[in-house]
């Protein structure tokens, strides 16, 4: 756990030493998360999203937007069970501008999972269970930004699984971001 603060310490402060502007604020938003792979046959788990972030501005196109969040992520197999899998996430993203407020986005998300449990419908015969879920995620991030105003901020992002969540088969998270944003 000191080395994950340590991380979250030197990514939101360390980076403003080469950094002309820095910003903070804080998001939400909607996660539709799956898990790929095998022969998997389940459907999108509808979760939530919420955190801090920072954004280093680095030229007047070019920022790094480190970010801290909750994340809530798995899958539904209907009329049988629900995967949850909830994470710790550290995306690091490289922003780069295209127009003013319109920016590009992507990078490494580094996610420790905090949650996961099988949680199985009332009509079938077993107990809740943790699932097997490795305690590591490393995705990769994609997405779309666009400053509403000076202050507010939409993002939509693609986070797919680089590392395997669990082998044999060999399974992925792959989630879809929708958030609302606000830098202070």
């Amino acid at each position: 756990m000191k080395k994950l603060l340590l991380a979250v310490i030197a990514v939101f402060f360390i980076g403003n030493l080469n950094a002309q502007d820095v910003k903070f604020g804080a998001k939400a938003g909607l996660n539709i998360a799956s898990i790929n792979g095998g022969s998997n046959n389940a459907d999108a788990r509808t979760g939530f999203h919420i955190g801090l972030i920072s954004e280093l501005e680095i030229s007047d196109h070019f920022s790094v937007q480190p970010e801290l969040l909750y994340s809530m992520q798995g899958s539904v197999v209907e009329d049988f069970s629900k995967i949850k899998l909830d994470y710790l996430s550290l995306p690091v993203l490289a922003k780069y501008y295209i127009t003013e407020g319109f920016s590009i986005e992507a990078g490494p998300q580094f996610s420790f999972l905090v949650n996961d449990v099988i949680d199985f419908d009332q009509n079938v015969p077993f107990d809740d269970t943790d699932t097997n879920a490795e305690n590591f995620d490393l995705s990769a991030a994609v997405g779309l930004g666009y400053k509403i105003t000076s202050k507010i901020f939409a993002q939509a992002r693609y986070t797919v699984g680089v590392t395997t969540i669990e082998e044999n088969p060999d399974l992925k998270n792959g989630v879809f971001q929708f958030s609302l944003g606000y830098q202070f």
